[in-house]
């Protein structure tokens, strides 16, 4: 019998809490973090190995519990006070 993989970052909050850590170690530009910068480590198999459907509930979580602020062309993000204490920056 074959098992499936574990998936750590099923859980919202968990791949929430995985994007605050790897928004937290970008350098934003004018307050803000390109989402290819977060997305693109949490999605790489060198990375996290998540799916797109985690990343996009983990970026739900965030955003709905005031951790991050994506901005209307979905282009870019800004860590907001809630969520930067949970991670300070590096």
């Amino acid at each position: 019998m074959k098992h499936a993989e574990a998936r750590p970052y099923a859980d919202p909050e968990a791949a929430a809490r995985k994007l605050l850590e790897l928004a937290a170690g970008v350098q934003a530009v004018n307050d803000r973090i390109h989402i290819e910068k977060i997305n693109g480590p949490f999605l790489s198999k060198a990375g996290c190995n998540a799916s797109g459907p985690e990343f996009g509930a983990g970026i739900g979580y965030a955003i709905e519990h005031g951790w991050l602020e994506l901005h209307e062309s979905g282009t870019y993000v800004r860590l907001l006070p809630a969520g930067a204490g949970l991670f300070p920056r590096q």
